[in-house]
């Protein structure tokens, strides 16, 4: 009994060998996303900083959020093994 040629599975499943729909190199797609976890990261402790000081204004968030983003607690050092830069006098 030979299989009809509706039931072969190379006739319903097709390889994944394409680029993603999108069409952008993937570099581009890379640096998009990364860009867009930054955001949601930023987003999230805004909102932790506004839950651990309910009393504070926006103009206190924001502060409290640019000392946490040049300070990095936990990561002074940076996320990475190399030289360490002080972003407080590289970036300014």
């Amino acid at each position: 009994m030979g299989c009809t040629a509706a039931l072969k599975v190379e006739n319903w499943v097709r390889p994944y060998n394409r680029p993603m729909a999108s069409g952008r190199p993937d570099h581009e797609r890379a640096l998009s996303a990364t860009l867009d976890l930054f955001d949601v990261g930023v987003t999230l402790m805004r909102q932790n900083l506004r839950r651990l000081h309910p009393e504070a204004s926006e103009v206190e968030i924001d502060r409290r959020l640019q000392e946490w983003l040049r300070e990095r607690p936990g990561a002074e050092a940076g996320d990475a093994v190399g030289r360490h830069v002080d972003p407080r006098t590289r970036f300014a």
